[in-house]
Formats: C-alpha cells, sequence, structure tokens
C-alpha cells in the first residue's frame, strides 16, 4: 500500500538522498522523480539538504526500494551560490536554515575579506541569520592581537556576532554549542579552516572526516564532499558542507549590493541622493562614514569589487 510522508532532506549525494521525519532522527533513502527534476532547471541541484519534501513509498523504503520524492515544499530561505562550473545556473548550499555558521581564519589558509564579504550578502539576500567563527585561535599567537582586534572591529561594527574559537584549546566552543542548540545550523568556508573539526568538537560522537592543509599552496584538501545533516547532542541540527574556495554572488543585481551591507544600509537614507550607488554622488553619507572610520575601508573595497566585478561573478 502506497504511503505518504513529508520528511527533511539530510543528505545529499547527487541523484540519491536521505530523508528524515524530524525532529525525529530516522533517515531513510530517497530518490528525485524525474519531473520534480526538470522543475528545478535554475539551478544545479533543485533539492538541496534542509528542504522539506513529499514522498511516496511501498512499506518500508530501503536502498532496493527507496522512497520517491514527488514534491519540494515551499522554503522559508536558502543559501545559494553561482555554479562555479556552469556560469548561468547557481547551486542551492542549503534550505530552511536557522543560520549560517561561516568559519573563517586568519591564516592557514590566510582570510580573504572578499570571499567573507559576498557569503554574508547572500546570507543578506536569502534572508539567512549568519555568524561568523574565528577559527584555529591557538595558531595566532600574541603577535595577531591586533589583527584580531581589527578583524573584530570590521565585522562587529558592521553588525555581525564573531565566535572566537579553538578546537585545541576548546576557546569559544561552549558559545557555539549553545547558538547551534536550535534548530537547523549551516557550517560553510573556505577549505581548510576546519569545519570538521568543529563539528567533532561540538559533539565528539560525530566523526566527520578531517584533512590537512596541503603545503603547496597552505589550502585545506577537500575532505567533506558530500551535503550532509548531523544530529547534535546539545540539541539542533549541523549541515556540513564541502569546503569552498570561491564564492560568485546568484541573484544579487549590482544596484542592490550596498543594501545588503548592514552598516550601508542604516546610512542609506541621510545620502542627498537616493537610490545612492554611494561610489561618486556628493553628499553621500556611507562616503562621508567612511572618511570618519565608521565604515571600514576593506568591507568597502568589497562593495566596490562587487560593483566592478558583476560580469565576472554573476
Amino acid at each position: 500500500m502506497k504511503q505518504t510522508l513529508q520528511a527533511t532532506v539530510v543528505k545529499n549525494a547527487g541523484s540519491h538522498f536521505l530523508l528524515s521525519p524530524l525532529p525525529e532522527w530516522k533517515p531513510f533513502p530517497a530518490v528525485l522523480r524525474g519531473k520534480v527534476r526538470l522543475s528545478g532547471s535554475g539551478s544545479t541541484n533543485p533539492v538541496a539538504v534542509g528542504d522539506r519534501v513529499t514522498c511516496t513509498f511501498e512499506d518500508s523504503p530501503s536502498e532496493k526500494s527507496p522512497a520517491l520524492i514527488t514534491e519540494i515544499l515551499e522554503r522559508r530561505n536558502h543559501l545559494v551560490r553561482k555554479s562555479t562550473n556552469l556560469s548561468r545556473r547557481s547551486h542551492v548550499i542549503a534550505a530552511n536554515l536557522d543560520r549560517a555558521v561561516i568559519v573563517v581564519t586568519l591564516y592557514f589558509p590566510e582570510i580573504k575579506l572578499p570571499f567573507l564579504d559576498r557569503i554574508l550578502v547572500s546570507c543578506e539576500a536569502y534572508g539567512v541569520k549568519p555568524l561568523i567563527v574565528l577559527n584555529k585561535l591557538d595558531l595566532y599567537g600574541a603577535e595577531a592581537a591586533d589583527e584580531v582586534a581589527h578583524f573584530l572591529h570590521i565585522y562587529e561594527g558592521a553588525g555581525y556576532k564573531v565566535i572566537r574559537t579553538s578546537v585545541k584549546t576548546g576557546e569559544g566552543i561552549d558559545d557555539l554549542r549553545a547558538e547551534c542548540a536550535q534548530g537547523l545550523s549551516l557550517l560553510t568556508g573556505e577549505s581548510g579552516v576546519g569545519k570538521s573539526s568543529l563539528v567533532r568538537a561540538l559533539d565528539p560522537s560525530l566523526s566527520p572526516k578531517t584533512g590537512e592543509l596541503s603545503l603547496v599552496h597552505l589550502q585545506g584538501c577537500h575532505t567533506t564532499s558530500l551535503y550532509e545533516m548531523y544530529p547534535l547532542s546539545c540539541g539542533g541540527f549541523m549541515i556540513d558542507t564541502p569546503g569552498l574556495r570561491g564564492f560568485g554572488l546568484s541573484g544579487v543585481e549590482a544596484g542592490e549590493a550596498a543594501s545588503y551591507f548592514p552598516e550601508m544600509l542604516r546610512l542609506a537614507d541621510r545620502c542627498r541622493f537616493v537610490p545612492c550607488t554611494h561610489t561618486h554622488e556628493p553628499g553621500c553619507a556611507v562616503k562621508e562614514a567612511l572618511e570618519r572610520g565608521e565604515v571600514s575601508p576593506e568591507r568597502y573595497n568589497s562593495y566596490l569589487g562587487m560593483l566592478e566585478e558583476d560580469g565576472k561573478f554573476r
């Protein structure tokens, strides 16, 4: 007898999926009906981890007889980036998120602020709450104190919460665990920043793969190849993602970019001209705040880069 169930996608392995009727953790296999696959042609992956779906099955789903995904339910939000292989298509990283935990390191690998800012802009554009994690604090040493303070000044000044963590010393792990104890969190960032190690620190019963940095380029090896959700023993669920080496904006028009920088948005209605691109107009409140040090030059340069590189990244 055919049964119908609503469930959440907890693992995406390309053409095969695992679903679970969250908050109950009972994963079972599923495949995607062809018509549903075609309906998602605007992106490389019509179904993402975190999606709520309707599926049908006979008896209990198994590897030999998986459930059939027949409908993708409306998303309350999602995080998306431009596909690296198909320039006109996007890739949905995850859906229905309570937060995106963006992991960065000052060194090993060296931080790229424009990369971080593109993720933050995508979070703002698609309604995902961002949380920045500055990881590997134990590797920096006292000589990096000024750089850490400057990073905090930039991003806390913009209005973002930043948690400083070290898996080795345990610094910040309890704070991060408390943040992730409710709802669904996405863990993302560049390769080599220590995402999988953070998952294991948050919940030692979990064992996502970890990898060493490439000594040639000081970039991390891709240790996570699948998008996968884990239940956390503290409560809540975590999606671990493959390490990213680029983040192209998708669905964000150049003229809208400033509205996704919170520190610029707060000033926009004070500009003499509306709309204002915050580049050349007289009486621009953002440029005046930049001169006063109230808007960081690093964030402003990221914004200019998004305007200038519109054709390359979209």
